[in-house]
């Protein structure tokens, strides 16, 4: 695995540099564009190969200020005061803890109840799952009694549920609020989904999105850096701008899993650009 060195990090902060100067989105984004801002962050999936202190550490050359965390930064088989620790440790490095997962829910109430604990314990104000649909009416009422938001995230088409943002709506738009989605836009893309369009069909309950580019749009292992590929960035951001989204915007690198930074500065580099584009 790449040892994450100080001249590592010199590296990447030169690489931003030079993303920097790059023409950092299409010239049609500079059209009239609602204006606002987004919150861009990172999935910690995104620095799985990394200790929590490593990726904190990353987090702050990126720039970033909020992520969502997998249970290999959070352990889901610690005790609750480690699980509060390591909380505590993720906020004092100036880190809002914006959610968590991707968890599998089984249709078995205690293991249901065991994840809502350890969410409450982390801090999560949102959990991504993969749940059993006929699990929906214990996790609605596990939302309510914790008021944690639960999303439903797509996993494109080799998912056994949940395949386009479109499905996980379907089965949470009559049920209590908490109860949302989480839009991968590279695994919807793959299905055939315009992600544009999904945005705008789920606005009521888009509660978090993954974000990725990929240079072939049905092919799950074409994923590039954010810009390098055929996803439309100034597009997304223009609906989520519209419907006036308050989730993160976070982006899941999961390629160069032993090296991630330098894809991932270039790939904030790119969002942070479209976005100051269609807003200025």
């Amino acid at each position: 695995m790449t040892r994450f060195t100080r001249r590592g990090f010199l590296g990447s902060a030169a690489a931003a540099a030079g993303v920097a100067l790059a023409p950092a989105f299409p010239a049609r984004a500079a059209a009239a564009a609602p204006k606002g801002t987004l919150r861009l962050g990172v999935a910690s999936y995104s620095m799985r190969k990394f200790s929590l202190d490593q990726t904190l550490a990353m987090a702050k050359t990126l720039g970033v200020t909020s992520m969502t965390f997998k249970d290999v930064h959070i352990p889901r088989t610690d005790p609750p005061e480690v699980t509060k620790a390591l909380r505590a440790r993720i906020e004092a490095a100036g880190i809002t803890v914006a959610g968590g997962g991707t968890i599998t829910l089984p249709n078995d109430p205690v293991e249901i109840r065991k994840n809502f604990e350890y969410a409450k314990n982390a801090g999560f104000p949102l959990i991504f799952t993969s749940p059993d649909p006929a699990a929906l009416d214990t996790i609605e009422k596990m939302a309510k009694e914790y008021d944690i938001k639960t999303v439903i995230h797509n996993h494109g088409p080799e998912d056994k549920w949940w395949h386009r943002p479109q499905d996980a709506y379907a089965a949470v738009k009559s049920r209590d609020s908490r109860l949302g989605l989480c839009i991968d836009i590279g695994h919807t893309t793959r299905t055939g989904t315009d992600p544009v369009a999904a945005v705008r069909e789920c606005k009521d309950r888009l509660y978090d999105m993954h974000v990725k580019d990929l240079a072939v749009k049905t092919e799950r292992d074409s994923q590039v850096a954010v810009g390098r590929g055929l996803l439309d960035f100034p597009g997304l951001f223009r609906a989520l701008l519209e419907i006036n989204y308050t989730g993160q915007v976070g982006l899941e690198y999961e390629i160069h899993e032993d090296d991630p930074l330098p894809g991932m500065i270039e790939s904030l580099a790119y969002e942070r650009g479209v976005l100051a584009g269609i807003t200025s």
